[in-house]
């Protein structure tokens, strides 16, 4: 090759080692040093009055915090945001008196929004709080959620929902718990209440909620006495008979208490429901009286 090409062959790599030089964007080779630091966790509150397409999650984080609008689909809505005191230096542990008093204001605030006790619909009111890294940050709020579900019985699955749960209660409505049909289990009792319409036939009624005394939750047969008690009282109110020894030969009760779970959390609601054990009905007994509840003389 002679000394003239040479320089021309030289001059040509030098060329296309500059544009490639060019074409890097700015870029030095190294992938650390252009990237920002993550910031620091901080403090957030989240808002009321909005919905969550996701499922409940008794703590929440910044990075999953993503409210959506309530008029699109939707698995739970914030009802009210409450805060703990600011001094606080830990979360407040699952049965402790913050966590009930938490759970105590959610009930009265998420009975507001929705027009009547919650328990009257298939709803379940459940608390959030921050995670450890928003607790560290400063958070001190808690959260009340309410779900619409399947059912108020066993195996309530989630309802995908789309518009808002606020004033649902305030007049009739699909959400809210009426007549219904019973189901035994391999005892005499009542394992299974289905909704069914009140024109149709029909051996039992949601009659309202007993809130109970803060105690233990019920384990033996002795607990359940004040339970039974005090949905009798109940049930005389709502079908307008008397609270007497002789409410119990007019009509049956069915007890649904919270779970033990919920109930450590400072749930205290329960459902009741009057039960005919030994007829049925094609007509709600609210307000009935004596003639529509007689006592039974077999």
């Amino acid at each position: 090759m002679s000394r003239a090409m040479t320089t021309l062959f030289a001059a040509a790599v030098t060329a296309v080692l500059l544009v490639g030089c060019a074409g890097s964007g700015g870029l030095d080779g190294d992938l650390t040093d252009d990237w920002a630091a993550l910031p620091a966790p901080s403090a957030f509150t989240p808002a009321a009055g909005v919905c969550h397409a996701a499922d409940f999650t008794d703590l929440v984080s910044l990075a999953s915090y993503e409210p959506v609008d309530c008029a699109g689909p939707h698995r739970l809505e914030t009802v009210h945001v409450g805060a703990f005191p600011a001094e606080r230096t830990a979360a407040p542990a699952g049965g402790s008196a913050e966590l009930r008093g938490a759970f105590a204001e959610c009930d009265t605030r998420a009975t507001g929004y929705v027009g009547d006790d919650w328990r009257s619909g298939r709803l379940r009111l459940s608390v959030a709080l921050p995670n450890g890294p928003g607790w560290a940050a400063g958070s001190r709020w808690f959260r009340c959620d309410l779900t619409e579900l399947t059912t108020v019985e066993a195996a309530a699955t989630v309802v995908v929902r789309s518009g808002s749960l606020r004033d649902a209660l305030k007049g009739p409505t699909g959400l809210r718990l009426g007549c219904q049909q019973t189901r035994g289990g391999a005892g005499r009792g009542v394992q299974t209440l289905t909704p069914v319409e009140c024109g149709k036939q029909h051996d039992a009624e949601f009659v309202g909620v007993w809130r109970a005394p803060d105690r233990a939750y019920p384990t033996r047969d002795a607990d359940w006495l004040p339970l039974y008690t005090g949905c009798r009282s109940i049930l005389a109110r709502y079908a307008a008979v008397p609270d007497d020894a002789a409410l119990r030969f007019r009509s049956g009760v069915v007890v649904r208490p919270p779970g033990a779970g919920r109930w450590k959390v400072g749930d205290r609601g329960v459902r009741c429901y009057l039960w005919l054990s030994d007829r049925t009905v094609t007509a709600s007994l609210k307000g009935a009286g004596p003639a529509g509840l007689p006592v039974r003389t077999k």
